[in-house]
């Protein structure tokens, strides 16, 4: 029996402004799906928030390489995966959750009569395990059609289930000549499509493949190589700088370049800023605070859009109504994931890390 070392099992120390980058990233994320549904790409003054996904890619890459490369051997791949559900799974099951309460009982339509009991079961069922299952048509063949970012979680999953078998294992070269396929697998997809938008539906579930491949890669080898740039640029400084990657202007012309030069190059350039530069004292619990409820938003965010979605299209507001709507969502939806953040995320997490502390102990005692 693989003995257990509690040790390895610590969570290391955060890298602050990385954490508050996620937070923004988030929220660049929650506004996006709030301003698609409102205004076509051209009018959306944040249509590129999408790519958030391929920051989350990339930084995902730089800190599970910072927080495991040293141990995973010694923690081993079976303990690797315990950490990784811990700290991902209850968010996908609460969104999944909250997407089937939500889908039932949406007081602004919906057809969830079209759907059969067995049916709303295996979606549901396919949600909580992953699975990826794009069948509602009323819902564009997302591949999780109760809660639709859980595209980029199943593709998480793939990038952590490779990390411990093969690439925890890869010298930094080899991981290099990946990262430049990926890169090139990238601009291909970008060149047919016109953009990199794609991984979230039945007709571009390959796509997810290969944001993930190149991003998470990207983030790796900042880490390896320590490519660390140290700075004075500051939280609110990277803030701006991330931020103008989403506000970036829209053109169907051009996208299917400035794209992915957004990716390829800008953002793990600034996973390299930020990894080197500290908070001020002042915005360091900002930066806490915008990270510890970055993942809460994401996961449970897109439920409220479905019926945004469906109050949009029956009600057509305005341009101050829809303001005023979104407005009051985005500072709604912040505060409902700090309380499923507080409420369920935090203290299921405890209860499982303690559990499994203690599975740890019982078996290291048995075997002395």
């Amino acid at each position: 029996m693989h003995k257990i070392n509690t040790d390895v099992l610590k969570t290391k120390q955060h890298f602050d402004i990385l954490d508050g980058l996620r937070g923004i990233a988030a929220i660049g994320v929650v506004l996006f799906h709030f301003m698609e549904i409102a205004y076509v790409p051209s009018k959306n003054f944040i249509a590129h928030g999408f790519l958030a996904v391929d920051f989350f890619f990339c930084l995902s890459g730089f800190v599970i390489g910072y927080a495991y490369d040293d141990r995973l051997v010694e923690m081993g791949v079976k303990e690797f995966f315990k950490s990784r559900i811990i700290r991902l799974h209850p968010l996908v099951i609460f969104g999944s959750v909250l997407g089937l309460l939500t889908f039932l009982f949406d007081p602004f339509g919906g057809h969830p009569e079209l759907y059969g009991a067995g049916q709303l079961i295996l979606i549901f069922l396919c949600s909580v395990f992953l699975i990826p299952y794009p069948v509602m048509t009323d819902r564009f063949f997302n591949l999780f059609s109760l809660n639709a970012p859980a595209w980029s979680l199943f593709w998480e999953y793939i990038a952590n289930i490779v990390y411990a078998l093969i690439l925890c294992r890869l010298s930094r070269r080899t991981l290099f000549l990946l990262a430049v396929v990926s890169a090139g697998a990238l601009c291909f997809v970008a060149h047919r499509s016109g953009n990199v938008m794609g991984g979230w539906g039945k007709d571009s579930f390959w796509d997810g493949s290969i944001r993930v491949a190149y991003s998470f890669l990207a983030g790796l080898l900042i880490y390896r190589f320590n490519w660390i740039i140290k700075s004075k640029i500051g939280f609110a400084g990277l803030s701006i700088l991330l931020s103008l990657a989403f506000v970036m202007p829209f053109s169907e012309k051009w996208n299917w370049l400035t794209e992915p030069i957004v990716v390829l190059f800008y953002f793990p350039l600034l996973i390299a800023f930020s990894a080197g530069t500290d908070p001020s004292q002042g915005l360091k619990k900002l930066c806490v605070f915008s990270g510890k409820i970055s993942y809460p938003l994401y996961m449970t965010h897109y439920a409220v859009m479905w019926m945004f979605f469906n109050y949009f299209t029956s009600n057509k507001p305005n341009t101050t109504q829809l303001t005023l709507i979104i407005s009051v969502g985005m500072i709604l939806l912040i505060g409902m994931a700090y309380l499923t953040m507080t409420v369920y995320d935090n203290p299921i997490r405890r209860y499982l890390t303690e559990k499994r502390k203690t599975v740890a102990h019982t078996l290291e005692s048995v075997k002395l």
